[in-house]
């Protein structure tokens, strides 16, 4: 099961990073000719950051959320302030546990889905208690 350790606030006076951006789009596939030279600037704030007032970055540990792409030790910018909806990857605090999963409204229930398949999916009984913390908007992925 993925749990969240301590998410960290994002000051809004302060700027994640400000990085030099290519001017043209890298090759995945078969390289291109290169340029040797950058266009610029990307803050990163307007990209990961749709409202600094309710975003939070955790870091995730476990496993279960492989197949949705984030792996132990990632860290995920979450959101507090948008709507959970089917199939959001989202916080999750069922019984006073932390978890990452991706959310699931079905009409037997609620249901909180790993993406791994060695990790079960939690089925929420009617008489627990589950508040959705916020919706996973970025995976900042390590490599």
């Amino acid at each position: 099961m993925g749990v969240i350790v301590g998410p960290r606030v994002i000051d809004a006076g302060l700027s994640l990073m400000s990085v030099l951006l290519a001017p043209i789009p890298v090759a995945a596939g078969y390289p291109s000719p290169a340029q040797d030279y950058f266009d610029g600037r990307i803050d990163l704030n307007e990209h990961l950051i749709k409202d600094v007032t309710s975003t939070f970055v955790v870091r995730v540990t476990g496993q279960s959320m492989e197949g949705a792409g984030i792996s132990d030790g990632d860290e995920l910018i979450v959101n507090r302030a948008l709507e959970p909806k089917d199939g959001s990857v989202v916080v999750a605090v069922l019984d006073g546990e932390l978890t990452i999963k991706r959310l699931r409204v079905t009409p037997s229930g609620v249901v909180l889905e790993a993406d791994n398949p060695k990790y079960p999916d939690i089925r929420v009984p009617a008489m627990s208690e589950l508040t959705i913390w916020g919706v996973a908007t970025t995976c900042l992925h390590h490599i």
